[in-house]
């Protein structure tokens, strides 16, 4: 990732006019207020109760870098994670509790750009644009690799639950103009997550229902992946069924298109169901976000051929089954069954599959909740505690 270090102007360079040659103007660097204070949000992933409000000088952007001032910020649970000291699973990620701004999902606005290299390939920002973050800052294209995942937003490097913040050029993509910032905020990790699930294979839809076959999707829960991959699927033309714990919650998902909704409080089996609801075939593509208490489960009733996308451990990181049952990889060879962890995804499908699809249909991200900047703990315990989260919890930072 670029240097966070201050350019405090260009060098100077001198133009000269040669014979039919036009002269050459160098963009303007536009700098920032250094007079303000930067107002944050800070963990040392001791737990939720110390999440702790504090001010820093206020950053200049180096050269290929931005300073964003940010609008919105919408919650992972990942971020939670961090805040309790949890995310420790990648081994590339340090494990270092120093004071860190958490979260990596923001909305902002330019005001202030870095001087640019006349052969570098990062977009070319303006103040005044609005831009959504990456999550993994260097994953630009392709697979994702171990050095990419010391590039994460919230852990290891700043998050973006801070007024402003300097991110690389490349960090970031234009905002679609009829998303309000709190809407925005939400794409970056629950609906990229969601498409990289639907889609595996980089067969992006074009939106427009029977042109494909029709796939029966499988979403777990609620929160902000599961309700942003019903609104995909739906406009893709899929089938969708979801699950919840809460009657209130599975009608609110049928409003926003879910063709069936099970309860697992009340179906203990809920994967007995879903093979009744798709006459035995089992779902083509399942959003494992349950973990150690529901993988089994949708081993059970997965399609032949289908995919299972391993995205979350709400559940539990640890199987705790005492008794003797048959081994994944049977359970993964009976069905011909695809098991594929998704990391979100690059910034290139992002960017140029994703958010045109969202713009062509016109799909509003599901805000479930909204706090100010000043309610940033209580955001995090509501979202962690209260049990009802449906789609997103937002931060509203200016």
């Amino acid at each position: 990732m670029p240097s966070l270090s201050t350019k405090e102007s260009l060098p100077h360079r001198n133009h000269f006019t040669v014979s039919a040659e036009p002269t050459v103007t160098r963009p303007k660097l536009i700098m920032a207020d250094t007079t303000k204070k930067v107002q944050q949000w800070t963990t040392r992933g001791d737990g939720l109760d110390n999440l702790t409000r504090s001010s820093a000088p206020m950053p200049t952007p180096g050269k290929n870098e931005v300073l964003v001032e940010i609008k919105a910020v919408s919650l992972n649970y990942r971020d939670t994670e961090v805040a309790m000291g949890l995310y420790n699973h990648h081994k590339s990620i340090s494990k270092e509790e120093k004071p860190l701004v958490p979260c990596s999902d923001m909305c902002g606005v330019i005001v202030a750009v870095g001087p640019e290299d006349d052969d570098s390939s990062s977009p070319k920002w303006q103040k005044g644009d609005r831009v959504i973050s990456t999550f993994i800052q260097s994953h630009l294209s392709g697979q994702i690799t171990a050095a990419d995942m010391a590039q994460g937003l919230g852990k290891p490097l700043e998050g973006v639950l801070q007024t402003y913040r300097v991110f690389p050029a490349q960090g970031l993509v234009k905002c679609p103009d009829y998303l309000t910032d709190e809407e925005a905020s939400c794409l970056p990790i629950a609906a990229l997550t969601a498409w990289m699930s639907l889609f595996p294979n980089g067969d992006a839809p074009n939106g427009e229902a029977g042109k494909k076959k029709k796939k029966t999707v499988l979403l777990q829960g609620t929160g902000g992946v599961s309700i942003a991959a019903l609104q995909i699927a739906k406009t893709a033309g899929d089938k969708v069924i979801i699950t919840s714990s809460s009657d209130d919650k599975l009608k609110r998902a049928k409003e926003l298109g879910a063709d069936y909704g099970v309860n697992y409080r009340t179906e203990k089996q809920w994967q007995d169901k879903v093979m009744e609801l798709t006459d035995s075939q089992g779902a083509d593509i399942i959003l494992e976000v349950g973990g150690a208490e529901t993988l089994y489960k949708s081993l059970d009733c997965v399609a032949f051929g289908g995919t299972i996308a391993c995205i979350g451990y709400v559940s539990g990181k640890e199987d705790t089954e005492t008794q003797t049952r048959m081994n994944i990889n049977l359970l993964v060879l009976r069905r011909n069954v695809t098991l594929k962890g998704i990391l979100v995804g690059p910034r290139d499908v992002f960017e140029g599959q994703m958010l045109p699809f969202y713009e062509k249909n016109g799909i509003r991200p599901v805000v479930g909740r909204v706090f100010g900047f000043e309610e940033g703990k209580d955001a995090f315990q509501w979202m962690f505690g209260s049990g009802k989260l449906f789609g997103k919890v937002v931060v509203r930072v200016s």
